[in-house]
């Protein structure tokens, strides 16, 4: 089985966090610069594809998070890669970590909006790891983690069912990692340590094995 995991282009959240401040992080949309890039990332596939033995096209499933930053970076790679998917399909247990009370505000203002939550999740942070800690009314890594270790019987059954062995599943930066760490038995060190992926990079496992990224995206500006 080939998985490709893609993290979404740039958004407008990205680019100001304040943006956050009246609009839910599920429906901020990408920037301008983020539409150009999901269609680079097309392009990248399409020839990553084109010159490692793909021979069928129509063959992949293209897999996205309900989140319109991710629907709009598979609207950009099915511009420029169209020939080669299948079908397109969501699983909300691809979306973002949910930040809960902390949700979009930066993290120097955190300890003057809520000392009390933040103290709390700070000591959980400098006893437990960032891995363990849960946000006030949200998710840890943890969370994420067994949340998306959820979604592999979906992923199973397009190969084991339907025949489909190659994805194409488009996500976020923490539910990316948390894909790679899971699928491949890694641990939580090796999520702390691994760093955050760039705008649109694209990672490939392959045989349950991690090949890293083939194209490493765009740095956030």
């Amino acid at each position: 089985m080939r998985i490709f995991l893609i993290r979404h282009a740039q958004s407008q959240g990205n680019v100001d966090m304040k943006v956050h401040e009246n609009m839910a992080d599920h429906a901020i949309p990408l920037s301008e610069l983020g539409h150009q890039q999901a269609e680079q990332a097309g392009e990248h596939l399409d020839r990553y594809l084109s010159q490692h033995g793909q021979k069928k096209l129509g063959s992949l499933r293209l897999w996205t998070s309900p989140y319109r930053r991710t629907r709009e970076t598979a609207d950009g790679i099915e511009r420029t890669a169209r020939q080669w998917f299948l079908d397109r399909r969501e699983h909300i247990m691809l979306c973002e970590q949910q930040f809960g009370l902390f949700d979009g505000i930066p993290t120097e203002d955190l300890p003057g909006l809520y000392p009390n939550e933040y103290k709390h999740y700070k000591k959980a942070m400098d006893f437990e790891g960032r891995f363990w800690a849960r946000l006030p009314l949200g998710e840890s890594r943890f969370d994420v983690s067994v949340r998306i270790h959820q979604a592999f019987g979906t992923f199973h059954r397009d190969a084991q069912v339907h025949g489909i062995d190659d994805l194409v599943i488009i996500c976020h930066g923490v539910t990316l990692r948390a894909f790679v760490m899971m699928w491949c038995h890694y641990s939580p060190e090796w999520f702390e340590a691994e760093p955050n992926p760039h705008n649109c990079a694209i990672r490939l496992l392959e045989g349950g094995q991690d090949h890293g990224y083939i194209f490493d995206g765009f740095p956030r500006s």
